[in-house]
């Protein structure tokens, strides 16, 4: 699975590749500190020409200059990119944030964990999310929106 992490904080960036590498999945982890270079990847442009599109978007929302959920309303704007799932995965819990986010269009809105320990239950989350949800979504190429429940009760009972 090719996931592209949208994060400005390198602290963040290496948790999550750290969490990430206890994956049961084989991920291939691109990172990018802003959202001008996240949309740059995302539509192949620049120095992200030869990028591949990744399956999954890992998506901050406080970045320099345009800030996530102005990425998330570009991604969704766009004819090619808007069927591409999108994860925010944010510090902030402020509902107005949760609720802009999915008016927006986002799959899943995960709340950063405080604590390391925290860690494998977002990769167990994800993990899950990618095998009951996406891979179904692609494989009936229909608009499946159960994202969210999915990722919600992984969440209530990571097993």
């Amino acid at each position: 699975m090719k996931i592209l992490l949208v994060e400005d904080d390198p602290g963040d960036v290496e948790l999550t590749r750290q969490a990430l590498s206890e994956s049961q999945l084989a991920l291939d982890l691109r990172v990018v500190s802003n959202g001008e270079s996240a949309l740059a990847f995302l539509r192949q442009e620049g120095e992200y020409r030869s990028a591949e599109r990744p399956d999954l978007v890992l998506l901050d929302l406080n970045l320099p200059g345009l800030d996530g959920q102005e990425v998330l309303a570009e991604i969704r704007s766009d004819p090619h990119l808007k069927l591409i799932p999108v994860v925010i995965f944010s510090t902030s819990s402020d509902p107005e944030d949760i609720n802009n986010s999915y008016k927006l269009g986002a799959n899943c809105y995960l709340q950063k964990p405080a604590d390391l320990e925290e860690n494998p239950v977002i990769v167990q989350c994800l993990e899950n999310f990618w095998l009951n949800v996406l891979q179904l979504e692609h494989q009936f190429n229909q608009g499946f929106d159960g994202t969210e429940s999915v990722l919600k009760e992984c969440l209530r009972s990571p097993n």
